[in-house]
């Protein structure tokens, strides 16, 4: 089990450019976000005060087809939950991208969840970085991102308004 000082390590080796895992570039993560990849929000809540409310609803607004994942919900935003990205997957389809809400010690589930959904990206989200589950992704031949929020860079590297 990693503890909270392994994980600020990684978080900073993230952060400073210099994770051991490859993470995906600028470009790499603007071809991604533009080819509007359906995604698996893992963590996802329907709690309006919680990040992944919001960078769910203004994602959607966007135009991305977004997925929730949390076996604690039934639906959010209106959409049906999913409790884990295979159920999701078998109820509605492929997933490109498995973007998690979730702390690091959770995450490694995710990464081998996202291998066995044939997803193209594992996406940790802001704040939140794992090494085990990089090397996962990585391996399984999947882009890996940490540290970074999808609305962020979708946002910085793309721009544009919602789609209304």
């Amino acid at each position: 089990m990693t503890t909270d000082r392994q994980w600020i390590a990684v978080l900073i080796a993230v952060q400073e450019g210099r994770s051991p895992v490859p993470l995906l570039s600028d470009d790499e993560v603007r071809l991604l976000l533009a080819s509007r990849p359906r995604i698996a929000l893992v963590g996802a809540s329907d709690n309006a005060a919680r990040p992944a409310f919001g960078v769910m609803e203004a994602l959607r607004g966007l135009g991305y087809d977004v997925v929730p994942v949390n076996p604690g919900a039934a639906s959010i935003q209106g959409r049906p939950c999913y409790p884990t990205v295979a159920e999701a997957v078998r109820a509605t389809g492929p997933i490109q991208l498995v973007d998690v809400f979730r702390r690091p010690e959770f995450c490694e589930e995710h990464a081998r969840d996202a291998v066995a959904a044939g997803a193209r990206c594992l996406w940790l989200q802001l704040g939140i970085a794992s090494e085990p589950a990089g090397r996962i992704a990585h391996e399984a031949g999947l882009g890996v991102v940490m540290d970074r929020c999808t609305l962020i860079e979708h946002r910085r590297l793309i721009g544009g308004a919602p789609h209304r």
